[in-house]
């Protein structure tokens, strides 16, 4: 899978909106309804460790946090990362750490996971299929990819703000992800984000892929 145009977008777009992230409640709500999500496809527990690629500013992973041990929070944005490393700390939160990561450029961690959550970030890597394989290779046996993404779109989503994937047909995604070694994978809508266009308001809604690395 290759991105409708040429590049992705930097982390340096993210930096510049950290300090502002948490102050949207579509992004709030929307780390709400993935959690609750996840919470409901997968058999959370204290003993698992996970990662949470494309972290941006743990609106994903606080609401998660109790049901799950150790929680790595991945990001490539120094930005992001500095406003969630401070909540952890203004929140005394223990079982939480930070790393600045770009899976596609950087060494993969020595840790392997449990469970692995990415919540809109999928759209902005461009190459799809080697970070499905490269997720597929950081689960231990048995773990749980979650992939929280836009429905394939028109482009109007971003417009032309930034180059990315306009999102992923439900079908063609989960094809890929078999093919990098996952099983069990199902889709469900989670979110509807409304946007205002000149022809009126549109919907995107957001899906969540679960899937299953083979094994006990």
């Amino acid at each position: 899978m290759t991105p409708t145009q040429p590049t992705k977008l930097d982390a340096a777009h993210f930096d510049s909106k950290a300090r502002q992230w948490d102050d949207n409640p579509v992004f709030r709500e929307r780390g709400l309804k993935i959690a609750q999500a996840i919470r409901q496809a997968v058999p959370l527990n204290r003993t698992m460790n996970a990662l949470d690629y494309g972290c941006g500013t743990g609106l994903l992973s606080f609401p998660l946090q109790d049901a799950l041990g150790a929680i790595l929070l991945a990001d490539s944005s120094a930005g992001m990362l500095a406003v969630v490393k401070e909540k952890i700390d203004a929140q005394g939160v223990a079982n939480m750490a930070t790393v600045k990561l770009d899976l596609l450029a950087d060494p993969l961690p020595a840790q392997r996971f449990d469970l692995i959550v990415t919540s809109m970030t999928l759209h902005h890597v461009p190459d799809t299929d080697h970070i499905l394989r490269l997720f597929h290779d950081l689960l231990n046996p048995g773990g749980y990819l979650c992939i929280a993404d836009l429905d394939r779109e028109d482009g109007s989503f971003h417009g032309i703000e930034v180059d990315v994937h306009h999102g992923f047909d439900r079908t063609d995604l989960g094809r890929h992800a078999g093919q990098a070694g996952f099983a069990d994978i199902r889709f469900e809508t989670v979110f509807s984000i409304a946007k205002e266009h000149p022809g009126g308001p549109r919907d995107y809604p957001v899906f969540l892929m679960t899937a299953r690395r083979a094994g006990a």
